[in-house]
């Protein structure tokens, strides 16, 4: 008897140990762990790392944007987490399409220039690496616009497609996807902080394969970023230069409002933007006599199109010659570095580089903060 109940008291304890097993199992399965990679400015995208994968969320694909987009960088062998991908990608694609030059100096930063296989209008693209790849034959001009020529895009047969958008073409996705083209959207732009831009290299490192280059490179930027703003904590305000930023178009003033990264890149350099009571991310739209009154005496005017020079300038619009930094020829544009088929190289690595924006911005308002520092993307418009 006492046998009897010593073997059911085994059965029982090995069917509980049993069903703990499985249900352990059956939990490590189905959680798929992931660890979130945290970002130091960068706001409209998040990564998660899972064993074998990475998940990008791109939650601020363009201004106004009210959906968001999930990829996946699956290693081959990886097992596929739970939930659904708007694109599954090879974590080290070879043949590459951009959509804009801002993203030409994340390869170029990256080495990996040479994957890129396709792009639209390639007279706009600056960079000298780029630009040989383009005149040895081997990057596809899609023609002008971003998605020119579809049928082109898809004759290309590439691993990866990275597009910029304002969310009005959403169409080409769905093309591409039944292609079987892995097609993602950068919303690098929608950031406002300087930095935060700059750290979508790290998207185009994770999709690439680069990802610890990548931190490499934003971590380089970020710190000659802060030792140049560090280098202008300690100017008064009376010492600050009031700048008159933006120009005419069709009798609208258009220039950036206070809220976005071009305001704060001044405000980081020691200046005194005289829009700064006007919020807003976007482009500032004010009239020429509201502009006059409170920009007439600025201190510089910074940001005033591509034209060639003041004679120029002054003849485009004759209210121009009002303002006391045109008569004193304290007026600069960032037109100093441009391709050789016309693309400005500001346009391009702007983004990618606001230490170089910023120390530009410090040497015009402050020059002996930065006596050795050359003006790389900046010049004056000065006839002289």
């Amino acid at each position: 008897m006492k046998a009897k109940v010593f073997s059911t008291f085994q059965l029982i304890f090995s069917l509980i140990f049993l069903l703990g097993l499985l249900s352990c199992s059956k939990t490590v399965v189905e959680e798929s762990p992931k660890e979130k990679i945290e970002l130091d400015f960068a706001k409209g995208f998040s990564i998660q790392k899972g064993k074998g994968f990475y998940i990008l969320e791109v939650n601020q694909p363009w201004t106004g944007a009210e959906e968001s987009f999930r990829y996946l960088v699956l290693a081959e062998g990886g097992q596929k987490p739970d939930g659904t991908f708007d694109a599954v990608i090879n974590p080290n694609p070879q043949k590459l399409i951009l959509t804009s030059t801002t993203h030409i100096p994340h390869l170029d930063l990256l080495g990996i220039t040479t994957r890129l296989a396709g792009f639209p209008n390639t007279d706009l693209i600056s960079s000298k690496t780029t630009r040989d790849l383009i005149d040895q034959g081997l990057v596809q001009d899609l023609g002008s616009g971003p998605y020119a020529d579809p049928e082109v895009t898809i004759s290309l047969d590439p691993d990866l497609m990275m597009i910029s958008t304002l969310g009005d073409d959403l169409k080409y996705l769905d093309l591409f996807k039944q292609a079987g083209i892995p097609a993602v959207i950068n919303g690098e732009y929608v950031e406002q902080d300087p930095l935060g831009r700059a750290e979508w290299i790290k998207f185009t490192g994770i999709l690439t394969g680069r990802f610890e280059e990548s931190v490499k490179v934003y971590d380089e930027i970020k710190s000659a970023y802060f030792e140049a703003k560090k280098s202008t904590t300690q100017i008064n305000s009376s010492d600050r230069p009031t700048v008159l930023s933006g120009i005419m178009y069709k009798e609208i003033w258009y220039a950036p409002g206070n809220d976005s990264w071009g305001a704060q890149i001044l405000n980081d350099a020691g200046g005194e933007y005289i829009f700064q009571d006007q919020e807003g991310t976007g482009s500032l739209q004010l009239n020429y006599e509201y502009v006059l009154d409170k920009g007439i005496n600025a201190d510089l005017w910074i940001g005033s199109a591509d034209f060639p020079s003041l004679q120029d300038m002054g003849k485009s619009d004759p209210r121009y010659t009002n303002f006391e930094a045109f008569k004193s020829g304290k007026v600069y544009t960032y037109t100093l570095k441009k391709g050789p088929t016309g693309g400005l190289e500001y346009f391009e690595l702007g983004y990618m580089r606001p230490d170089l924006i910023l120390k530009d911005l410090i040497k015009i308002m402050h020059p002996d903060i930065l006596p050795d520092y050359d003006l790389y993307f900046y010049q004056s418009l000065n006839e002289d």
